[in-house]
């Protein structure tokens, strides 16, 4: 069984999921790229929900670098506990507040290479922040993105790097950023990890998984 769809058959499915979510977008809040380096950082191993519920009270307050370094790990770690891994996430802002500082003026940088020498910031983190704050083409392969786009056939790798590689390959450049957040709508609403929604999905004319489950 083949185990990855052609460009033809891919670009149909992308087609499907921009008429079946054309509002797709970024569901973290947040209103410049310094709030979106912060929530992305906190969306590690947590919901978009709860960083934007803790995000709405930690924004209001502190909206710079050096706000955030007026705090000790402890103190911001207690107004992040809700997000997981508190301690970790508490440590890497305030070290990546302080290189913002010591390094880039205070301000997010927009290349990968350099928002990877922030602590925290992997390439999925830097993609996100460079796709939505900066309006770069990028590709952000989070859980969502891995698991349908492997599931799919719009990638065949056991990795997130090669997924990436693969869907950067696959996909018009000028679509990886929305097909970033269609990915993130379709695993979250249809093609969930332990029961994805097969029978509401429209993409099973093209979709692997459906026929290698379905077909047999």
């Amino acid at each position: 069984m083949k185990k990855m769809l052609t460009k033809e058959e891919i670009k149909k499915v992308i087609d499907i999921l921009l008429d079946l979510y054309p509002d797709a977008k970024s569901e973290l809040n947040y209103s410049n790229p310094f709030e979106l380096l912060i929530a992305t950082i906190l969306s590690a191993q947590c919901t978009d929900v709860q960083v934007n519920k803790t995000t709405k009270k930690l924004f209001k307050h502190y909206k710079t670098p050096e706000d955030y370094l007026k705090l000790t790990e402890e103190e911001l770690g207690e107004k992040i506990r809700s997000c997981g891994f508190y301690k970790t996430k508490s440590k890497n802002i305030l070290s990546t507040c302080r290189l913002l500082i010591e390094k880039f003026d205070g301000k997010v940088p927009s290349t990968l290479e350099e928002l990877m020498t922030l602590p925290g910031v992997g390439r999925k983190t830097a993609n996100v922040v460079l796709s939505n704050a900066f309006s770069k083409p990028a590709i952000a392969v989070d859980t969502h993105v891995f698991r349908v786009s492997n599931r799919i056939g719009l990638a065949d790798s056991d990795n997130v790097l090669d997924t990436e590689k693969d869907l950067m390959e696959n996909i018009d450049k000028g679509l990886w950023s929305k097909a970033h957040h269609l990915l993130i709508f379709h695993g979250r609403r249809i093609c969930k990890a332990r029961r994805p929604l097969c029978e509401k999905c429209p993409l099973t004319d093209y979709c692997l998984y459906y026929k290698e489950e379905y077909n047999k």
